[in-house]
C-alpha cells in the first residue's frame, strides 16, 4: 500500500498517545494499595464501567477482523455476538452478587472454593495462557497493520504501545484503564459510524443498493442453517455463542474484575447490562462496514491480489481525507492499547492474587502493591515478546502453537462453573476427574481433525482413521465443557456428598430472591 500520511495525520496521532499517557498520570496519585490498584475501591461509576467492558472485549481484532469477515461471506460470525445478550439477560443476576460475594479479587477464588486447589489453578493456568496468546494476537496484528500503513518497523510499534500500556497501568491502575476505556469506546463508536457514512455515500444508489447487491450476493444474512456439525453452520455458532458468553462473564477475569470495581451489586448489574448492550451494536457496525465495502469494490475494482483482511485498511488510507486518516488510526491504536491494558491489569491480578500470595501470605499492602507493579511490567514484556514472536514467525506457525495450547489447557472452564453453580452434589474428585477426561479429550480432538504441512503433503497430526475429529473446531470447546459437566457428575457419585457453603450456589441466591419477594 504505497500511500503516505499527511503531517496532520501524524500530529493527530501522537497527540491522542500522549492524551493516553495522560490519563494514567492522572489518577497517578489514588494507588496507594493493592485493592485501589486493582479495585478502584468503587470510585469509578457504573456507566464508566459499562463502557470499560465494552472495550474490553473489543480490540484492533474486532476493528481489522469483523470488516474482513463481513467482506469475503455473510454475518455468520456475528451470531456468537448475539448469543451474548441472550445468555447474560437471564444469568448476569446471580453471578455478579455471586463473585462480590465469595471472593476477594481473582475469579479462581470461586473455584477452589467450590472444588479445591486443583480446580483453581486448572482455570487461572487456562486464563494466563489464553491472555497471553490473545494480548500477542493483538500485538501482531495492530504491528502487520500500522507497519502497512503507516511505514516504520513493526518491532518498534510494539515497543511504543508496549510500553504505553505498560506505564498506563503502572501510574493508574485499573482506575486509568476505565477512564481510559470510556474515552476508547467513543473513539471507536464514531470511527465506525464515520467510516460507514463515507462507504454509504461514495457507493452509487447508496445504503439500498448496498443492501441490494449484498443480499443478491448471499453477504446478507446468518446462514447456512443446516443441523451439521462438521461445518461452519448458524447452529454451530448458536451453541458456541452460549458457552463463550458464560464463559467470559462467568469466568474471565478481565470482566469478573469488573464487577467488583463497582460500588455495590445494583451497580455491578446496571455496569454489565450496558456493556453488554453496547458490544453487540459495534459488532455489528465493524462487520456490516465490510458487507458495505464489499458492494463499494464491485463498482471500483481493488487491485488484484488485495486479502480481505487488508481490504479495510486500504479504503482508510485510499479515501478518507487527511485528519480523517489520523483520526481512524488513532481509534485503532486506542482499540488496541485499552484491550491491552484491561489484559494486562488482570494478568497482574491473577499473579499476585493465585500465587504470589499463596507463596508469601503475610506481606503488608505496600509490598503488595510493589509486586502487583512489578507483575505489570513482567507481564507487559512477556505479551511484548510473543507479539515479536508472532511477527518473525508468521501468523500461522505461531497461531498454530498457541492454539494447541489453549484447546488442551483452557477446554471445560464453562463445564467446572456449571457444576459448582448448579450442582450441590458434584465434589472434589469428581470434578478433578472430569477435567483429567476433558484434557485428554481435547487433546486427542485437535490432533486428529488438525493438518499441518509437510514435504509430502498436508496430513494430520495424530490420524486415527474413522475414529478422527470431524466436527467443526468450534465444537470443540462446547465438547470439552459438556465432558466435564458429564463426567464429572457421575465420577462425583462415587465420593461422599460435599459440605459446601451455600452461598457458592445458585439455589442459595434463588432463596435469598424468592424470600426477599415475599417479605
Amino acid at each position: 500500500m504505497n500511500v503516505t500520511l499527511h503531517v496532520i495525520d501524524y500530529v493527530i496521532i501522537i497527540g491522542f498517545l500522549l492524551l493516553t499517557l495522560y490519563l494514567g498520570f492522572r489518577f497517578r496519585g489514588k494507588q496507594h494499595s493493592e485493592s485501589s490498584f486493582f479495585l478502584a475501591k468503587g470510585r469509578v461509576p457504573s456507566w464508566a464501567i459499562g463502557i470499560s467492558l465494552l472495550a474490553t472485549l473489543i480490540s484492533s481484532v474486532t476493528f481489522l477482523g469483523y470488516p474482513g469477515e463481513g467482506y469475503k461471506s455473510n454475518w455468520i460470525l456475528l451470531v456468537q455476538g448475539l448469543m451474548v445478550p441472550i445468555v447474560l439477560l437471564g444469568t448476569i443476576w446471580f453471578i455478579v452478587p455471586l463473585f462480590r460475594k465469595v471472593i476477594k479479587l481473582s475469579t479462581y477464588e470461586y473455584f477452589e472454593q467450590r472444588f479445591g486447589t486443583f480446580a483453581r489453578y486448572y482455570s487461572s493456568v487456562a486464563f494466563v495462557l489464553r491472555q497471553f496468546s490473545g494480548m500477542g494476537t493483538v500485538f501482531f496484528l495492530l504491528a502487520i497493520a500500522l507497519s502497512n500503513m503507516m511505514g516504520g518497523h513493526t518491532g518498534l510499534i510494539i515497543g511504543v504501545v508496549g510500553i504505553i500500556i505498560i506505564t498506563v497501568n503502572l501510574m493508574g491502575g485499573i482506575e486509568a484503564v476505565i477512564w481510559l476505556d470510556v474515552f476508547q469506546g467513543f473513539m471507536l463508536f464514531a470511527s465506525g459510524i464515520l467510516c460507514l457514512l463515507v462507504i454509504i455515500f461514495s457507493t452509487n444508489g447508496g445504503f439500498s443498493e448496498i443492501w441490494q447487491t449484498a443480499s443478491d450476493a448471499g453477504r446478507v444474512g446468518f446462514g447456512p442453517f443446516d443441523a451439521d456439525f462438521k461445518k461452519l453452520t448458524f447452529w454451530v455458532m448458536v451453541i458456541n455463542g452460549a458457552f463463550y458468553a458464560i464463559q467470559k462473564y462467568g469466568t474471565d477475569q478481565t470482566v469478573v474484575q469488573r464487577y467488583l470495581t463497582a460500588k455495590n451489586n445494583k451497580s455491578a448489574i446496571k455496569a454489565s447490562l450496558l456493556g453488554i448492550f453496547l458490544t453487540v451494536p459495534v459488532w455489528a457496525l465493524f462487520m456490516f462496514i465490510g458487507t458495505a465495502l464489499y458492494v463499494y469494490y464491485t463498482q471500483h475494482p481493488l487491485p488484484d491480489g488485495t486479502s480481505s483482511n487488508a481490504v479495510f485498511p486500504y479504503f482508510i488510507m485510499t479515501e478518507l481525507p487527511a485528519g480523517v486518516v489520523g483520526f481512524i488510526l488513532s481509534s485503532l491504536i486506542c482499540a488496541a492499547i485499552c484491550s491491552l491494558g484491561a489484559d494486562l491489569n488482570s494478568l497482574a491480578a491473577v499473579g499476585v492474587e493465585d500465587y504470589y500470595k499463596k507463596l508469601y501470605p503475610n506481606k503488608t499492602e505496600k509490598q503488595y502493591l510493589y509486586i502487583s507493579k512489578l507483575f505489570v511490567v513482567i507481564s507487559g514484556l512477556i505479551a511484548m515478546g510473543i507479539g515479536l514472536l508472532y511477527v518473525r514467525a508468521g501468523s500461522e506457525g505461531v497461531l498454530g502453537i498457541v492454539f494447541t495450547l489453549y484447546a488442551i489447557f483452557s477446554g471445560g472452564i464453562v463445564g467446572v462453573f456449571l457444576l459448582g453453580l448448579l450442582s450441590a452434589r458434584a465434589n472434589r474428585q469428581g470434578v478433578n476427574i472430569g477435567i483429567i477426561v476433558c484434557i485428554l479429550f481435547t487433546a486427542y480432538a485437535f490432533l486428529t481433525s488438525t493438518e499441518i504441512d509437510f514435504p509430502s503433503g498436508p496430513r494430520l497430526l495424530l490420524d486415527m482413521g474413522k475414529y478422527n475429529f470431524t466436527h467443526h473446531k468450534l465444537m470443540l470447546g462446547v465438547y470439552s465443557h459438556l465432558v466435564v459437566i458429564g463426567v464429572g457428575y457421575i465420577a462425583s457419585l462415587f465420593f461422599p456428598k460435599p459440605v459446601i457453603n451455600e452461598n457458592l450456589l445458585f439455589s442459595s441466591w434463588y432463596k435469598n430472591r424468592h424470600r426477599e419477594a415475599e417479605l
